[in-house]
């Protein structure tokens, strides 16, 4: 069994090969990827890496400002992006147009790619937007003998138990957005409630104001069971999860009941919360259903202040800096939760960390995600091009130089496309990174990408790791020789007759560690005392700045 390790990928990135993207190109300049472009060798490539899983993010048909590869445009007022967000569904029963080679057969490419996954022995996931939907929802041909949305809503009352959206009754939407030359205004009439819970006729620039928000009420109405209705016609088609977009501003009562009804009919299927509130994690398991939950506020926070510290001056106020202490907090906050929990170093929403912003270089990567990818059996994240150190500091358009890699744009990253190459040769699989760097990736891509798919490849295979107990040895060293809490982490993971270390070093300097293993350990883990290991013995341990170790004790 695996631990499972989810890769998020943008198909419309993923497969573009374009040299010379124009900042805020169209389309038609930039280009775009395909279903097609997801093929078999890279499916295998994924396997290989450790991986069990792919998020595919922006399947679902959202708006766009593009009319090309059968697009149907949306009013560029309020498209966010010549390419729109993937996050502004237009129809929840189809797919974006532009990814297949045929637009009109669509579907069925999409139905070819899941069959693909599946043969590769991956499963797959989709978002799951349940929170709000498009300005313009509805404009395309819904699949037929499915609901829509506000189809039978009365708009002549502002809140009705009964209706899928929010009016403002005699209003027009004013968008904070300018009119394009030579267009109307986008019209809304009467206008409603903005996703991000902007109950107003007039959203601001920072709202949300390409989508609309979704009423689901105090108690089961038909808007549940629309909602419903589309997680079982994915399902129905072998989509194996969702990652469910802002669950904190849906109703929890809706998704358990919606959890609990679906996996009678599809017990296997998984639900991931983008959550963030960290005293309701409880809830959202042991409660609602869910299968595992984002650890953006706990893990990620906690690791991304611990690097900035040491990575340079970023202008963060000393009282804000994280000790490598808080890691210790972390798993002690989460207590038996933590197997539930999704850590990730990057995804769509944060920045890249090779970014500026964040880690300043791809090489700092090492010690967070030793932590992050083997502290637990709890799933690991990966988000495509993190694996070459993908710095994200392209400026393409709707998003600026913000160490994030664009949802909004059409675009190309030089990244992908040499990484791709390497797949398509498999000189991965060498894993040496000679015969990588003559493959496509340059000389520090290569060498990171060895590294990287070592630990992933790891975290896939060592039974400790994916199955293991885990020992934090952090308490009982802050006295050892060379150990310093604010800036080492060290760890211990068993299964059986299988023991690891792994210490991760936060800091610019080496670190020269005397690790000991007390009594405790040696009892809750049962690892057996031999003349080489036994409890007090010091345990040398010497990682490099920045970076991290993995020790086996016992094999």
């Amino acid at each position: 069994m695996h631990k499972p390790i989810i890769y998020q990928m943008i198909p419309r990135l993923w497969g573009n090969d374009n040299q010379n993207p124009v900042k805020d190109g169209s389309l038609t300049q930039n280009g775009t990827g395909k279903f097609s472009d997801i093929d078999t060798k890279t499916l295998e490539y994924l396997s290989w890496l450790g991986c069990s899983h792919v998020w595919y993010t922006g399947v679902l048909r959202h708006s766009t400002q593009a009319s090309e590869e059968g697009c149907i445009p949306s009013h560029p007022q309020f498209v966010k992006g010549k390419a729109g967000s993937p996050y502004a569904i237009c129809d929840y029963y189809d797919v974006n147009p532009y990814l297949a080679d045929n637009p009109e057969d669509r579907m069925g490419e999409f139905e070819q790619l899941i069959k693909r996954t599946h043969d590769a022995g991956l499963k797959l996931i989709i978002d799951f937007v349940p929170n709000h939907v498009a300005r313009d929802y509805g404009k395309t041909t819904f699949t037929e003998g499915h609901p829509v949305l506000g189809a039978e809503d009365d708009k002549s009352v502002h809140w009705k138990a009964e209706n899928d959206f929010f009016y403002y009754v005699g209003e027009r939407l004013v968008l904070p957005t300018p009119v394009p030359d030579g267009m109307a205004p986008y019209e809304e009439m009467p206008a409603m409630a903005t996703g991000n819970n902007c109950y107003s006729p007039t959203p601001g620039i920072n709202d949300w104001y390409e989508t609309v928000k979704i009423n689901y009420g105090d108690y089961h109405t038909s808007t549940w069971d629309k909602m419903y209705d589309i997680i079982e016609y994915w399902a129905s088609k072998g989509v194996d999860g969702f990652r469910c977009d802002m669950v904190e501003l849906v109703p929890p009562q809706f998704f358990k009941w919606l959890i609990a009804e679906i996996k009678t009919r599809f017990p296997d299927l998984i639900f991931i919360a983008e959550v963030y509130k960290k005293d309701l994690y409880e809830e959202y398991i042991r409660n609602i259903g869910f299968d595992y939950l984002y650890d953006k506020s706990g893990l990620y926070d906690t690791l991304r202040t611990v690097v900035e510290k040491n990575v340079g001056d970023n202008g963060m106020p000393v009282e804000l800096w994280q000790s490598a202490t808080g890691i210790t907090r972390c798993w002690q906050f989460l207590g038996n939760l933590q197997p539930y929990m999704l850590n990730f170093l990057e995804n769509h929403d944060e920045q890249r960390f090779a970014s500026d912003f964040f880690g300043k270089s791809a090489g700092n990567t090492f010690a967070p995600l030793h932590v992050s990818m083997l502290l637990n059996t709890a799933p690991f994240m990966i988000y495509f091009g993190e694996e070459v150190g993908e710095k994200g500091m392209d400026e393409e358009g709707f998003s600026g130089r913000d160490g994030r890699t664009t949802i909004f744009d059409w675009w190309a990253v030089g990244s992908f496309s040499r990484l791709r190459k390497v797949i398509a040769s498999g000189a991965y699989k060498t894993m040496d990174a000679k015969a990588i760097e003559e493959a496509g990736l340059n000389r520090e891509e290569a060498e990171f990408f060895c590294r990287f798919a070592e630990v992933t490849r790891l975290a896939a295979s060592d039974p400790a790791i994916k199955h293991g107990t885990t020992y934090d040895l952090c308490y009982c060293n802050s006295c050892s020789d060379g150990f310093d809490r604010n800036r080492h982490f060290v760890f211990l993971r068993d299964h059986l007759d299988h023991t690891v270390l792994v210490a991760a070093n936060f800091s610019n300097h080496e670190a020269d560690m005397k690790i000991v293993i007390p009594e405790h350990a040696f009892q809750w883990m049962e690892i057996p005392v031999t003349d080489d290991l036994y409890p007090g013995k010091e345990i040398d341990v010497k990682v490099a700045p920045m970076d991290a170790t993995i020790l086996t004790l016992i094999d």
